[in-house]
This record gives C-alpha cells, structure tokens and sequence, in this order.
C-alpha cells in the first residue's frame, strides 16, 4: 500500500493513514471480484486522504477511547468521499479519475449508481462501529444530508450564467466544505475535547474546505491535465459555473454571451471563455477569496494548544494555496 507523496514529511501520520487505509480495503471487499479491485485500486491511486488526516489531527488535542476505533472512524470518513466521487462522476459522465478509468466508465452507471450507494452503507456501519452515541450518530446524518443538498444546489444551478456567488458559496458549503467540518469536528468530538475545541474545530473545517473548493475550481482553468489527474475546463463544459467564471462575468457580462446563446459550446467557445475569466480578473479575485478563508482558518488553529498536531495544520492549511494537485 502507498499514499500520496504529501504525507513523507509527517511519519506518525503517514503510518496512522496507512492504518486507515488498510481497513478502507478491507471493507470494499466483496464477493464482486472486479468491483473490489476497483475500489482498492481507487483508494490507492493517488487519493490524497485530506479528510481522514484533519480527522486524526485533531484527535490529537483529546484522548481517543480507542486506538482501533479511531481509524475505523477515520476510513468511514473518507469512504464517504469516495461514495460522492463516485456519484459526481456518473452525474458529470466522467471518464477518467486519478489517472485511472471511473467505474461508471468501466462498468456503466448501473453499477456506478450501486457501488456509491454501496459505499455510503460502509460510512454508516464503519460509524456505528466507531462510536455507539447517538449524539454522533445524528451529527453524521444531518452532515451527510446537507452534502447531498449541496450536490442537488449544484445540479439545480447547472448552465446557468446568472448564478451568483452567494449561490455558489452556498452549494459549496454544503458539496465541499460540510465534509472537511465533519472530520475535524469529529476528530475533535471522539477525543473528548472540550465544546470550545469540537466549535473551533468545525469554524477551521469549513473554512479550509471553503478554500479547497475554491482552490480546485481555479485548477480547472489553470493546472495541467497530467499533475491535476482529471480533465480540466471539465467544468464550463458541463455546465457547471464556478468561482473564477461568476467573479469574471460580474465584471464584464458581455464577454460570456455564448454561455446565453448556445447550448454546446465549441472548442473555440471553450478557449474564449477561459481567455475572458483571465482578462476580467476572474482567477486572482478567486485566489484572493480562498487566501481570506485560509487566512480565518490559520487564526483559529494559532489559538488551539500547543501540541505537535497543531504546526501541522498550520503547514497543511499554508499548502493549500501552493498546491498544483
């Protein structure tokens, strides 16, 4: 087993999330042989289990009730990931994730649709096994609720070239954002911490999940396609408008008008869109957002304890805005 190269520097955590990784495998095995290595090939490839390590991070700031218990948590979370990649991918009929075949595009989106469907089952019981609170329980359900709202707020905005960037922060919060809050609230929740920790905790989540997502759209104008490991300008060409685009079109409509007037935009269409988000400053007033929600997140976690976990997040929560993945 492998993880990603960005975890070298921190041995203790490269180990924990090679554990956590260990029993992921061992819960998508089942009795479909091709299924099972596809999933195991999908966590091993590439996936850079962010979720699951600011989940360990903060359990960190407490005691954990149990060592065995505390992973099996930790894979549920980034299981839960995976059932919404897998989903996003049948909705966005992508072909190609990590550098690897989706399964909707190896299989079809029958046993797309069930393999998502059978990995939120595997959240809900790896969660169940790691904590019997009810409390808990109930946090889960109600995270994993707004997740979907939050997929359903982006369906529901698809091709359309007056969203604005509330709408956009709103369905973000919700499709990215909620699931960064529930690992690090967690993490912090199953160590016992105390209610001002479990609080500053989730304000630090949502606020670097904030940054993430945002990060991510820009990549899809600007990375290339072999280091960000799916196609880019995916987005625009699915009709999904996202943060560098609504800044850019906020500052000069008209430059956008075939995002009014076609249904199909062209190759050309594509390269004059991208063209437009860069002259209308689309991209470094999107950059600017996500310094401001990195910025909050890196005040919160200086006025958490002065433990080792802490110049972690710190060095974590800094490499978002250099990262090119």
């Amino acid at each position: 087993m492998a993880i990603h190269s960005i975890w070298e520097k921190f041995p203790e955590l490269q180990q924990e999330l090679l554990q956590t990784q260990k029993i992921m495998n061992q819960e998508v095995t089942i009795r479909n042989k091709e299924i099972s290595r596809a999933l195991q090939s999908f966590f091993a490839n590439g996936g850079k289990l962010l979720r699951p390590a600011f989940f360990l991070l903060f359990s960190k700031f407490g005691e954990v009730p149990s060592e065995k218990r505390k992973f099996q948590y930790a894979a549920a979370i980034e299981i839960l990931h995976a059932a919404t990649l897998v989903h996003d991918d049948i909705i966005d009929d992508a072909p190609v994730r990590r550098n690897m075949e989706t399964i909707q595009s190896l299989y079809g989106k029958d046993v797309a649709v069930y393999t998502g469907d059978f990995l939120f089952t595997v959240y809900f019981q790896l969660v169940t096994q790691a904590t019997r609170d009810y409390k808990t329980l109930d946090f889960n359900a109600k995270n994993m609720r707004h997740i979907l709202i939050g997929e359903l707020d982006q369906m529901h905005l698809r091709h359309n070239p007056d969203i604005t960037v509330k709408e956009y922060l709103r369905h973000v919060k919700g499709k990215t954002a909620q699931l960064f809050q529930l690992s690090c609230a967690e993490g912090a929740r199953f160590a016992g911490c105390s209610k001002m920790t479990q609080l500053r905790a989730y304000r630090i989540g949502h606020d670097i999940g904030m940054a993430f997502q945002i990060l991510d759209d820009i990549l899809d104008f600007t990375a290339d396609e072999s280091v960000l490991q799916k196609p880019v300008l995916e987005d625009i060409q699915n009709g999904n408008y996202t943060l560098p685009l609504i800044l850019a079109m906020r500052n000069n409509r008209e430059a956008f008008d075939c995002l009014r007037t076609k249904d199909v935009l062209s190759e050309e269409d594509v390269k004059s869109v991208l063209a437009n988000i860069k002259t209308y400053n689309g991209i470094s007033q999107a950059q600017q957002m996500a310094k401001r929600y990195t910025d909050s997140a890196l005040k919160e976690i200086n006025k958490l304890p002065n433990i080792p976990a802490k110049s972690i997040l710190i060095e974590m929560t800094q490499q978002l805005l250099q990262r090119d993945y």
